[in-house]
């Protein structure tokens, strides 16, 4: 339901907690602004802030409270006396129309306005979309009126895309007019966009029109990438990015600043808020409290391979969110298995020698032995570990874990947090690196099709890229009901893809897909809206 205007403050006292004024704001509406890019620390400078990593162990289908924690974590590191701001990237309508609902936290850990984040958010969103489309039109254009650059139609990877899940749109074909022959293509999400990448990774507006610009959307009839910038599409796909390239300031139940920019999923996409946000947190507050999205297989793992080494972006803490829910889960009898499961998270980040506490995100029903059991087995592993009630109590009940994290972020040491894998190695192995050393696994298979792509793409030079494994959140492995910490299996990389905008080599895992679906019966049939415009059922 729509929160009364009341429980908020006016978007201006919360950007003075920050030491914003007026002048640096484009306010949207009384309690929504988006920060102008001048307040971006210049280049080369050093943080005034420390970055805190919210990543998880394997979740249910339901989620496990990541954003309340970070939300509840925020807001207690304010309360013990530290300027703090949460980044978080924008919820998708996809998940907010499919299974999960809204994405804005719940209880007393929600950032505020919810209706409008979870909606149309200030339309950064839409204007992904937007960018995106554009150049899929100017593509099929330029084959209408002649195809100038010789573009080969069977090798272009460029997509349609839509905010919303829809199987329907998977494959599709696209009629070639009078001039031209049908295509096949697809649509993805807009989380799953190129487009989307680039915002969340840009880190001006300069660097994000540069990066539409490389965007190689297929190869000439000599096998030579075709890039965005040879359509002269950039300087359009900029201006419809021009507002949605600055972050959206909000505030939490406890009126905590909150910045909430670009949404790549981690499953398909690279999965964290834009280093824009996270680097103008840092220069602005003590703490910046960044959401990774799914499990630390993941959007943990892609923020060190693939934020990290393009920002250089480097937490100096991480919090490890576990629910007793999830352990059992992740058991077929018991808790066993599903500790374990949690173990191989704890070793995740322990490999990328970020400092780590476990969150246990406690649940109203949680029996006290299921919580007593994971406290006792992160001690027996050396790891520390807070049970978190944010849900019920805000901040006031994550002071235990703010306490521990800021101890933790005192012991990290930036020079020891590096890469899973060094940018020369070959595209094989850094795929074989993430499948063996984070996901478990005992080797990687290709299909034919996949191992194709590699091959061309290391030979027209991006073998350097990182690469984005786009895969299952509901496993280590590549199959959803695998459950527990999988042994004896190998990666099945079925396709790949380039996104040399983005800066990354996309390969799919599994039977994976960058278009989801909607459930038999989805959140969308428990919205509605009243006689007084008040929204119902989007939590």
């Amino acid at each position: 339901m729509t929160e009364p205007s009341g429980s908020l403050l006016p978007i201006g006292e919360i950007a003075a907690k920050l030491g914003l004024a007026d002048e640096d704001l484009e306010p949207y509406g009384r309690f929504a602004a988006k920060i102008k890019l001048h307040r971006l620390p210049a280049p080369g400078s050093s943080p005034r802030g420390k970055l805190i990593l919210v990543t998880a162990m394997t979740p249910t289908s339901h989620g496990e409270g990541k954003t309340v924690v970070s939300i509840g974590l925020t807001q207690a590191l304010e309360k013990l006396g530290k300027r703090s701001v949460v980044t978080l990237r924008e919820p998708s309508l996809g998940p907010v129309f499919g299974i999960k609902g809204g994405a804005t936290g719940g209880g007393r850990s929600q950032v505020l306005p919810s209706e409008k984040i979870n909606l149309h958010f200030n339309g950064d969103k839409h204007a992904v979309t937007a960018a995106h489309n554009l150049l899929a039109a100017l593509i099929d254009s330029h084959l209408y009126h002649g195809n100038e650059l010789r573009i080969s139609p069977e090798s272009i990877a460029w997509p349609r895309t839509v905010d919303m899940n829809d199987r329907a749109l998977r494959r599709v074909t696209l009629a070639g007019g009078s001039k031209g022959s049908p295509r096949e293509s697809a649509f993805v999400i807009t989380a799953a966009s190129e487009v989307m990448a680039i915002l969340a990774l840009a880190s001006s507006r300069a660097d994000c029109a540069r990066r539409l610009g490389d965007i190689a959307i297929g190869f000439n009839d000599a096998g030579e990438a075709i890039r965005a910038s040879e359509l002269q599409a950039g300087g359009a796909m900029m201006a419809l990015l021009n507002e949605a390239v600055m972050p959206n300031l909000v505030q939490t139940t406890e009126h905590t600043p909150a910045l909430i920019h670009a949404g790549p999923f981690a499953n398909i996409a690279h999965g964290t808020s834009s280093v824009i946000s996270q680097r103008m947190g840092l220069a602005l507050a003590d703490y910046v409290v960044n959401e990774a999205g799914f499990g630390a297989d993941l959007g943990a793992e892609k923020f060190f391979d693939i934020v990290m080494p393009a920002s250089s972006l480097k937490p100096s803490a991480a919090a490890l969110v576990v629910t007793a829910r999830a352990v059992r889960h992740h058991s077929k009898d018991g808790f066993q298995e599903g500790l374990e499961n949690l173990a191989r998270h704890i070793e995740i980040c322990r490999k990328f020698r970020v400092p780590t506490v476990v969150a246990v995100n406690r649940f109203l029903e949680d029996p006290d032995q299921d919580l007593r059991a994971i406290v006792d087995f992160c001690g027996r592993r050396g790891v520390e570990c807070a049970v978190v009630q944010a849900y019920d109590k805000g901040g006031e009940g994550a002071l235990e874990l703010a306490g521990k994290i800021i101890a933790a972020a005192e012991t990290a040491d930036p020079e020891a947090i590096e890469p899973l894998y060094a940018a020369d190695l070959a595209i094989e192995d850094k795929v074989a690196r993430v499948a063996e050393e984070i996901y478990g696994a005992t080797g990687v298979e290709y299909a034919a099709a996949a191992r194709a792509k590699i091959e061309k793409f290391s030979a027209l030079g991006f073998a350097k890229l990182p690469v984005c494994v786009a895969k299952t959140q509901y496993s280590l492995s590549d199959n959803p009901k695998a459950l527990g910490a999988p042994k004896n299996w190998a990666l099945k990389v079925t396709e790949a893809h380039l996104a040399s905008g983005a800066g990354f080599i996309v390969l799919v895992a599994g039977n994976m897909t960058l278009m989801p679906g909607l459930p038999k019966i989805p959140q969308a049939a428990r919205i509605t809206v009243d006689d007084y415009g008040r929204i119902h059922g989007l939590g």
